[in-house]
């Protein structure tokens, strides 16, 4: 037996037990006639001890102990002199009998604590050290336990769990699939699923009318914070549903996880349509913890000779509240923030509210009082207000304000991380205009059900359809997304042809799908959640990565193991791939 206890497990009701444990060093401390060792397993921190006058040997041998040098000790449960109650074990050590080390360590590249001295891409190469602080196993942990409340909830409502495939057929539409060559079949190919989102919706017509998996999916897209190369999913499905029968169903799932994982009732959920979203904050997934909402212009503001709204398709703005305070160098670091690349707007405009009520703005040369006052009644300003107006085309405006939107609730500390606002967005646009390529494109996915009522546009007016899709956001995040499906056949081949699909493109890619779709489908609809996103969030942070055991960095490279890399020229000739590696 290795170990008779683990290491955050003794205390003083303990003392005077004979225990054995095992585990890392942590760190040694030689005080004179004592040594003082810290070891660590994944449970905790055990203090142990070594008296040089009762055991001359085993103290020299504990002093050359280095760090993450793996031991095991046997020895006796006393109270500890100089108590910790930082640590579960604090009030307790092992007087230790007996020594034994199970292997050496080299010295870490970095310090293997709470507050490590090492860089991100030091700690994702030697990932199986880190992996050893307690952040990280934290992060683990909690995404375990995510895990665990999320398959129980879902049975507990007669959702079964059922794997789909890894290997499947490559579809153009959604973001690049990541292929795998088939030996057997050689110039053909495998790919790995974006989502399992046609087997889910065949399931429904095999008679599974609620399905979950919590699945890894896979995406060749350009990586950032909240995104991975290969992801995970809360994958779910119904069938004889609503779109109401989808949102109260998942709705509880995320009030049980929020209950179960951090002991909080989430407010009530707020639900706005996708047009309501752009209008107010700028952005599909609006973070409504701060108001700070959006107020046109555009009728007060043009017809002034400021040639910058006049040429302008919308002048909108926001009141931050409280911030006329803010100096010259804050407002030109705000306007630099909105001319970054990354956002795009060419300047921006500012109008302080004095305490007087008066108005003092960027462009008093084109705006007198009174003209300010009528901003000033359109956005319900008060003393101390201050107001930021970018002016533009309508959808492009409307973004790079959401950005400053933000970036204003960050700086004003409005955006507080224990603080959560559930949000439903509802009736999105079926489909997006994709002038590259002159067609219709699907803002979710092509098996996306268009809203009843709309069905009559499809001939007429497909760009003005919404559909009955929706997504939950949380302060600012989308965690998931779904819609009701298509299940009517004629119907899907209809809307494949809105997609500028021919009908033998249709049926190369998606036969199976409208074949399963002959011997009666049943309405069904469904939603995934993003469970790196998910773990983020519970975690307090925006990052995804350190909730994922083995991440890769931005590059989409895992540096533990050097992947991707170069095959064998066997395994490409196997493979009847001709390709030239340097």
């Amino acid at each position: 037996m290795y170990r008779s206890h683990h290491c955050g497990e003794l205390r003083s009701e303990n003392i005077g037990h004979e225990v054995t444990l095992a585990g890392w060093v942590q760190r040694t401390r030689n005080m004179g006639g004592m040594t003082f060792v810290d070891l660590r397993d994944r449970y905790g921190i055990t203090q142990l001890s070594f008296n040089l006058e009762k055991d001359e040997k085993l103290c020299e041998a504990a002093r050359k102990l280095g760090r993450e040098f793996v031991i095991q000790v046997q020895g006796v449960v006393i109270e500890r002199e100089s108590k910790n109650d930082r640590l579960d074990t604090g009030h307790i050590e092992i007087e230790v009998r007996e020594l034994k080390v199970l292997n050496e360590s080299q010295t870490p590249p970095f310090t293997i604590e709470d507050e490590t001295d090492g860089g991100e891409e030091v700690r994702m190469k030697y990932r199986y050290l880190d992996l050893r602080r307690n952040p990280l196993r934290k992060n683990l942990e909690l995404r375990h336990k995510l895990g665990f409340e999320t398959r129980k909830f879902l049975s507990d409502q007669g959702f079964l769990e059922i794997e789909t495939p890894y290997l499947i057929k490559s579809t153009p539409e959604g973001a690049r699939d990541f292929v795998v060559p088939s030996r057997m079949h050689g110039g053909e190919f495998y790919a790995l699923p974006q989502s399992p989102q046609t087997f889910k919706q065949i399931l429904m017509v095999g008679g599974y009318d609620r399905y979950f998996q919590i699945v890894r999916c896979f995406r060749d897209e350009d990586l950032r914070a909240d995104r991975q190369p290969e992801f995970t999913q809360i994958d779910c499905e119904m069938a004889f549903v609503e779109q109401e029968d989808i949102l109260n169903t998942f709705e509880s799932l995320v009030r049980h996880l929020f209950q179960e994982v951090k002991g909080i009732d989430l407010p009530d959920y707020q639900r706005l349509t996708y047009a309501e979203a752009m209008r107010r904050y700028g952005s599909d997934k609006p973070d409504i913890r701060f108001d700070m909402e959006f107020v046109e212009l555009t009728d007060v503001a043009q017809g002034k000779d400021f040639v910058v709204f006049d040429s302008a398709e919308i002048v909108v703005g926001i009141c931050a509240k409280g911030a006329a305070s803010y100096t010259r160098k804050q407002l030109d670091q705000l306007t630099d923030f909105v001319k970054r690349p990354q956002i795009g707007a060419k300047g921006l405009i500012y109008c302080r509210v004095n305490e007087d009520g008066s108005m003092k703005s960027s462009v008093d040369k084109f705006f007198n009082e009174a003209d300010l006052q009528q901003w000033k009644s359109k956005f319900n300003a008060e003393p101390g207000d201050l107001i930021l107006v970018l002016a533009g085309e309508t959808d492009k405006t409307r973004k790079q304000l959401n950005e400053l939107r933000l970036e204003m609730g960050n700086q004003l500390g409005l955006r507080d991380s224990k603080t959560y606002a559930p949000l439903w967005v509802i009736d999105f646009p079926l489909l997006e205009w994709d002038e590259d390529g002159k067609r219709f494109l699907a803002m979710h996915h092509p098996f996306t059900s268009p809203k009843p009522e709309h069905l009559s546009l499809l001939d007429s007016d497909p760009g003005s359809i919404n559909a009955n899709a929706y997504d939950m956001v949380i302060n600012g995040v989308e965690l998931g997304g779904g819609s009701i499906r298509i299940h009517d056949q004629k119907l899907q081949a209809r809307m494949f042809e809105i997609l500028g699909f021919t009908k033998e493109e249709a049926e190369k890619q998606f036969g199976f799908l409208m074949g399963a779709f002959k011997y009666g489908a049943p309405p069904h609809g469904g939603i995934a959640f993003g469970f790196d996103r998910l773990a983020a969030m519970f975690g307090g942070t925006d990052s995804i990565r350190d909730y994922i055991a083995f991440p890769k960095n931005n590059a989409g490279r895992d540096l533990m193991i050097d992947s991707p890399s170069s095959i064998s020229a066997d395994q490409l000739e196997e493979l009847s791939l001709n390709i030239t590696q340097e």
